[in-house]
Order: structure tokens, then C-alpha cells, then sequence
């Protein structure tokens, strides 16, 4: 797979950052998914290019989530993952250990999935009417699959 690309043309990276301390994350691990994940998501036929040159996953507390949830969603609480389509994806990463525990996923599947709904966003894809989330799901899934078995 050639490089993805960003709106302008440029090549496209993605990066992770961990600013909560509650929960161990091996950030190594979830970058190299995360690069991987990124050529599988560019390569999809999507309404959209990637928005930036310059991705971001950043982990967060469920504080910081519940925040930005109020802030841009006008929602009160914490949530999983929120996208920005300047290219940052903010994942809680408590709220992804309890639902890692409810679904019983590994902590690290359930972070892969918040950061390939995260990619499929950027690329145009949405997830409000229940057609297109049950096709997001599909692709999600199409895609955790593909990735699980090329690791």
C-alpha cells in the first residue's frame, strides 16, 4: 500500500499520545496498529480524504472526555472516542477498559476499534442513522479482521 494522503496532497501521519495515568496503555503497540490502520482506512473509497497532514490519537481520562463531550456535543458525561475533523481522535481510555470488560475484549482490541472509528470518520464516514452505522460496523470490523491477521 503506497502512503496515504491528506486533502492537499501531502502524506498523511498518525500518532498517539497518552495523557491519562490511570489506566497502563502499551502506546507502542496501539501507534504500530495505528499506522496500519491508517493505510487500511486511506485506501477504502470514502466520501472524503484525510483532513490533515498530521493525525493525532490521544488518550484521555473520562474527565477530559466528559468535557470535550459537553463542550462540542452539548452531551454530559464521558464517551469513547471523539473525532475532530481536523484529525484528532480522543479516546477515553476508562470508558474503553469498562467496555473492553462488558464485550470481554482485551483493553487493546477496544482501543483499535475507538482508533479505526476514529480513522473511518475522517474519512467521511458517519455513524447517525442506523444504515450507515450498521456499514461502519461492517467496515470496522472488515478491517480489525484484516489487520489481526497481518500482525
Amino acid at each position: 500500500m503506497s502512503a496515504p494522503k491528506n486533502r492537499a496532497g501531502h502524506q498523511a501521519r498518525i500518532s498517539v499520545r497518552n495523557l491519562q495515568r490511570s489506566v497502563r496503555v502499551d502506546v507502542a503497540a496501539l501507534t504500530s496498529f495505528a499506522q496500519r490502520a491508517l493505510l487500511s482506512c486511506a485506501a477504502l473509497p470514502a466520501p472524503q480524504s484525510l483532513p490533515a497532514a498530521e493525525l493525532a490519537v490521544i488518550l484521555v481520562s473520562d474527565r477530559r472526555i466528559s468535557s470535550l463531550h459537553r463542550q462540542f456535543m452539548n452531551v454530559s458525561g464521558p464517551t469513547d472516542v471523539i473525532t475532530f475533523q481536523h484529525g484528532e481522535i480522543f479516546i477515553s481510555v476508562p470508558t474503553a477498559r469498562r467496555h473492553a470488560r462488558r464485550f470481554g475484549n482485551p483493553l487493546i482490541r477496544e482501543l483499535q476499534l475507538y482508533v479505526v472509528h476514529g480513522l473511518l470518520h475522517l474519512r467521511g464516514f458517519q455513524d447517525e442513522r442506523p444504515a450507515d452505522a450498521r456499514r461502519m460496523q461492517a467496515l470496522q470490523e472488515k478491517i480489525l479482521q484484516r489487520l489481526a491477521v497481518a500482525s
